[in-house]
């Protein structure tokens, strides 16, 4: 019998079988454990949950006087009851938000979700099974998040060490996943199914090892060919850890596949691939080539839309527009060369005008000095300011380049040096 009682109400000896909120509003990574350590006890209580589930059958039960909300005769029945919790509160998670505002919240979440994602492949190498209820309750997070503001948390992900990108290349997939589903009109529940898929699509390099995971330089034959099997490992991983939904085990199993039929590993091609399969080949490609990786430095967003743009074959075209759209021409964070002869950093995407982005100025080509970063609206009434091309940051070497378009203190300078 499953219990959902008030916080204050928890003691030692009892069963947790999950909390009643975001997965965000407590402590813990895993949801289910005996509690019997009162520093535990102490930290649900200091939490924002207000109430969780407990397992009498495996715990101990309440006292006489203590207040049940509900109850449950299975787990299946918890998780439904707590989904008509949290759905009542959906549209009160997702109302829309400027995106300074949701960037504050989307560093937040991502440092929680990084140690989340980090703790499952953690899991998984020791032969322990992958949590559902965090990684689902992380995936909905993130589709909150870029349901309020979708360039916030996937401009964020971006930058990332080297040290960071395993885990953090999932979280960045599942934003990625959520944002482009949302461009190509899908209903909300694909939409979040697709983020779930995104976040789980790599837990197949559990099974390879870090040496080879990590190696700094170019991966021999044999090596690859541990590489070429994440893709089926995790697919095994997942069905193994009781996750039926289509959506996780299509992406799992497909993200490498390309539409010529060259992907692996069953080398689909065309109408094979499912739509959900397509659009995880697309980000996660994306995230990879934008990334700090141990062996080479991320490629420019702009630049990296460009080269994806060339490369015949591999990518849906119709999926691969709507990905653009759903970036922008110039993502956040592109360096460009503005008609004025100043450089600039994409802040913001103008979704009617993609081609006008909103923008900070950083450099004087005239001068060669560095300016005061002034906000520039292209798209705004009366602005004669146009972007000429892009640039390459690296060619310019401003270390605060990501700070300025986010307003982060210090953000992007750990992976600048990774």
């Amino acid at each position: 019998m499953l219990k959902r009682i008030r916080v204050e109400d928890v003691r030692l000896g009892m069963y947790i079988h999950g909390f009643a909120g975001s997965w965000l509003d407590h402590p813990f990574w895993r949801s289910r454990f005996l509690l019997d350590d009162p520093r535990d006890l102490e930290r649900i209580r200091a939490s924002a949950v207000r109430e969780v589930w407990i397992d009498v059958s495996q715990g101990a039960d309440v006292a006489p006087d203590a207040s049940v909300t509900a109850t449950a005769d299975t787990p299946e029945a918890a998780a439904e009851e707590t989904a008509r919790v949290l759905d009542e509160a959906l549209q009160r998670r997702v109302q829309p938000t400027t995106q300074p505002q949701e960037l504050q919240r989307a560093a937040r979440l991502l440092a929680s979700a990084h140690g989340a994602v980090k703790d499952m492949f953690h899991d998984a190498r020791m032969g322990r099974a992958i949590d559902r209820q965090v990684m689902r309750a992380v995936a909905e997070d993130i589709a909150d998040s870029v349901t309020r503001n979708a360039g916030a948390l996937i401009s964020l992900a971006r930058v990332k060490t080297a040290d960071e990108y395993t885990y953090m290349h999932s979280v960045a997939v599942c934003a990625l996943m959520v944002a482009l589903g949302r461009q190509l009109g899908l209903p909300d529940e694909l939409v979040r199914a697709a983020g779930f898929a995104g976040l789980l699509h790599d837990v197949g390099k559990a099974d390879v090892p870090l040496e080879i995971l990590n190696k700094p330089g170019k991966l021999t034959d044999d090596e690859f060919a541990i590489i070429r099997e994440h893709p089926r490992k995790g697919w095994q991983r997942l069905r193994a850890a009781g996750i039926t939904d289509e959506a996780a085990l299509d992406v799992c199993l497909h993200h490498h596949e390309r539409v010529d039929g060259t992907g692996y590993p069953e080398g689909l091609s065309g109408e094979a691939l499912t739509l959900l399969a397509r659009m995880g080949a697309v980000c996660d490609v994306y995230d990879a080539i934008t990334s700090n990786r141990p062996y080479k430095a991320g490629w420019d967003p702009a630049e990296s839309l460009r080269r994806m743009a060339s490369w015949k074959g591999h990518f849906d075209e119709r999926v691969f527009q709507a990905f653009v759209r759903s970036l922008g021409i110039y993502p956040t964070g592109s360096l460009v060369r503005l008609s004025n002869q100043r450089l600039a950093v994409v802040v913001e995407q103008n979704p009617g005008n993609l081609l006008k982005p909103v923008v900070k100025t950083v450099l004087s080509l005239r001068s060669g000095e560095r300016l005061v970063p002034e906000r520039i609206d292209l798209a705004a009434p009366g602005c004669k300011v146009t972007i000429e091309q892009r640039e390459d940051p690296a060619q310019w070497r401003i270390p605060d380049l990501d700070e300025i378009w986010s307003g982060i203190p210090g953000l992007g300078r750990a992976s600048a040096h990774a």
